[in-house]
């Protein structure tokens, strides 16, 4: 299999960091979506067999809806799975990813993370593709990160303009992925249950991928087919929360809750952070490092994060490997602020602090940290890098233009869109 990092060589330049690059492609071999689908969908005595469950195909349409980060590349997947078996389809994505595109299975590319008018039109596609499934259908779901900013559909009074604004709100303050999803369920007709509504009398298997911490699946995508508990006064309890004033054009939607749609929709967790997880630690220790996965939902202020990381480096052994998922969160502290992402905040906020026989290396499953770069190595060769060019850390730090320092040190990862989703992840390392 080939190499995601597409920067693998010209980052490692010492052993160090060729350890980390390593340890990196692991966890992305670990959730290759297409290759993950490959062994767990089989076919067998004209059943479709998934886990433990078995699902009878002949005398049956079968369909395939995918939604989000890792649509394209699990559409490609069960097209070759099921074969003739497979009777259509669609499959909306962010982006295309290297390789052959679908052939059975319409393909539309959405924006992301902002919804748009584009968005909109793929997703009243894809409800109307699913309102004319039958009683007898049966309905194979690929349900991924990003998907809650696809599944665009608002009611007449709401533009995708007025989401836009919340979203960028929430996130200036801070919002965690589950309030401003919570959000998000009730201000779309494709979101919080609605996809199982949609399809409803169908039968609907949903492959969940999550990219949520703590993999509470109400919440990848803002739940399409998980009957949702929440309420649209929980809605407006979050923007109270943080402080933010919804546009007046804004209509808050109630999610389905009767009972019925979800009868015959089955949700099934098929791919996490703990699969990449797993593999970078048994990797690491191939390695010869003592590793240890600390934390797997890790959350808040991303500069903080990496901190705290550094000063569990600094009182580990030698040979130490502390690896995390999760998802931070960065918090805009001035006006002017420039190109940034999560993980290469991270790296930056860290860089100081480090020593010359430690390396973080925080790094986005799905290959976008908010920009074309994946994350970041923070070490003693970026600092050096950085003052060659006589580059502030502190200036870009307050500035949130971790984006820009990465660009002009050359130590950002760079993999492009990879066609999976499965949060952030975090190697950091003590030679």
């Amino acid at each position: 299999m080939k190499r995601e990092i597409q920067n693998f060589e010209a980052l490692a330049g010492n052993d160090l960091r060729r350890d980390a690059l390593a340890i990196a492609e692991a966890g992305y071999a670990a959730i290759n979506v297409g290759a993950t689908l490959e062994n767990g969908l089989r076919i067998e005595n004209d059943e479709l067999r998934i886990g433990g469950m078995a699902y009878r195909l002949p005398g049956r349409r079968v369909f395939f809806i995918g939604v989000g980060k890792c649509a394209f590349a699990a559409a490609v997947a069960v097209e070759d799975i099921l074969g003739d078996r497979l009777t259509g389809g669609i499959a909306l994505d962010v982006s295309f990813i290297e390789g052959r595109a679908p052939s059975k299975i319409e393909t539309y590319i959405g924006t992301h993370p902002l919804p748009s008018e584009v968005n909109e039109n793929a997703t009243k596609r894809v409800m109307e593709f699913l309102s004319e499934c039958h009683e007898d259908d049966l309905v194979l779901m690929l349900i991924s990160g990003g998907g809650s900013a696809l599944l665009c559909l608002h009611e007449a009074s709401t533009t995708y303009s007025d989401e836009i604004i919340l979203f960028k709100e929430l996130t200036a303050r801070g919002a965690t992925i589950r309030d401003i999803n919570t959000v998000r369920k009730h201000t779309s007709r494709a979101r919080g249950g609605a996809l199982a509504k949609a399809a409803y009398p169908a039968e609907v298997v949903s492959l969940i991928i999550s990219d949520i911490p703590g993999d509470d699946i109400a919440f990848i995508a803002s739940g399409p087919t998980v009957l949702d508990s929440s309420t649209v006064e929980d809605a407006r309890a979050v923007l109270e929360k943080y402080g933010v004033t919804a546009p007046v054009t804004i209509e808050f939607l109630e999610t389905p809750k009767e009972q019925k749609y979800f009868k015959k929709v089955t949700n099934m967790l098929f791919l996490t952070n703990q699969n990449a997880l797993s593999a970078m630690r048994d990797e690491a220790l191939r390695r010869g490092y003592t590793a240890t996965i600390i934390d797997d939902h890790f959350a808040g202020e991303a500069s903080a994060f990496g901190r705290t990381i550094v000063e569990k480096l600094h009182s580990a052994p030698t040979r130490t490997a502390l690896l995390y998922a999760g998802e931070s969160t960065v918090t805009l502290s001035s006006a002017r602020h420039g190109a940034g992402g999560r993980n290469q905040e991270m790296a930056l906020a860290a860089l100081n602090d480090l020593h010359e026989d430690e390396l973080i290396l925080p790094f986005a499953s799905d290959g976008h940290d908010n920009t074309d770069h994946a994350g970041a190595i923070g070490d003693s060769t970026t600092r050096a890098h950085a003052l060659m060019r006589k580059l502030s850390i502190a200036e870009y730090l307050d500035d949130h233009r971790a984006y820009d320092f990465f660009t002009a040190t050359g130590d950002a990862l760079v993999t492009g869109y990879t066609g999976s989703n499965v949060s952030d992840l975090i190697i950091a390392l003590k030679k």
